[in-house]
């Protein structure tokens, strides 16, 4: 009964690890999914001789629900090491709406916060209250996931009499949007930078820009204690400007290729999911596990000193 035992509860920590510590890679591995189904199979063939031995309908009530127990989380922790998909990062623009499969909506705020805030992103399921999925981790069934704060770029564009442009991003995530979400990087001087572009079409522009942290843009520029942004201004047939390159701190404008352009970093959520076993049938089989071997040693230690 001792080897059915250890066997169980070393089947419930392998899966409350993918729990606890979610996200790891190793979770996805062949062996470990293999070594959580050998622990299982390890239960079932340990337990055989204490049920045929067992004198009362209780102990053999027990040793059914370890074994019962541990079978049902080896299940929730191979089908989400082996099916569950790998860690993903869903990014949003404001007030995007994006939908995951298996998961529900996640909407995203309506604007950029200033660098370090928590702005939240809410989770839309049917049949439940909206949930707003925070920096902390947070188990939703399947799946794990927290917010991650990301350095983000709004852009202000006006042309050379200070009338505001219309931003549009054709490659982007939303078309209509002021706010770069950084999501490529360019190397420059072995440096590799956040870039992202956007288009003026107005003004006949296409811009691109390059995020340097504060340090990164004091080192190119000095004087400057704030992140900046690198514009290179080409027009519409991607040609690049006279004069249409320029550094510019966030928050300064600067005048370059007829425009007048500023840049603001600031942060902007995106949700991290990580895969996890069910949490509903891993807590129900290190119930049984737990449970039923407290409730089989205590009996044991009446019969024992009566």
């Amino acid at each position: 009964m001792t080897l059915c035992t250890v066997a169980a509860l070393a089947t419930i920590v392998l899966v409350g690890a993918q729990i606890v510590l979610p996200g790891k890679a190793l979770y996805h591995y062949g062996w470990y999914n293999v070594a959580i189904a050998g622990m299982a199979v390890i239960v079932v063939v340990a337990a055989r001789a204490p049920l045929r031995s067992a004198r009362t309908r209780a102990l053999r009530a027990g040793i059914a629900a370890i074994v019962f127990g541990s079978a049902i989380a080896a299940v929730a922790g191979i089908a989400s090491g082996l099916f569950g998909p790998e860690n993903q990062q869903v990014i949003g623009s404001p007030a995007q709406r994006v939908s995951v499969e298996g998961l529900g909506t996640l909407v995203f705020p309506l604007g950029v916060a200033t660098a370090g805030d928590d702005a939240g992103v809410q989770l839309l399921r049917p049949l439940h209250a909206p949930l707003e999925i925070s920096t902390r981790s947070g188990n939703l069934g399947n799946f794990v996931a927290r917010s991650i704060v990301r350095t983000v770029v709004e852009i202000d564009a006006q042309d050379a009499f200070g009338n505001r442009l219309t931003i549009t991003q054709p490659s982007g995530r939303s078309f209509l949007s002021p706010v770069l979400l950084m999501e490529h990087r360019q190397t420059i001087a072995g440096f590799a930078l956040p870039f992202d572009s956007f288009n003026l079409p107005a003004a006949h522009r296409i811009v691109k820009a390059v995020l340097f942290s504060a340090a990164e843009a004091a080192m190119f520029q000095r004087g400057t204690e704030a992140p900046a942004v690198l514009f290179a201004v080409d027009d519409e047939n991607d040609r690049p400007l006279p004069h249409g390159i320029g550094l510019a701190a966030s928050g300064r404008r600067i005048r370059l290729g007829g425009l007048q352009l500023r840049a603001v970093v600031g942060a902007f959520p995106a949700v991290e999911l990580v895969s996890a076993p069910n949490l509903v049938a891993s807590i129900a089989g290190a119930l049984l596990v737990v449970g039923s071997t407290t409730l089989i040693a205590l009996q044991r230690r009446r019969a024992r000193y009566g």
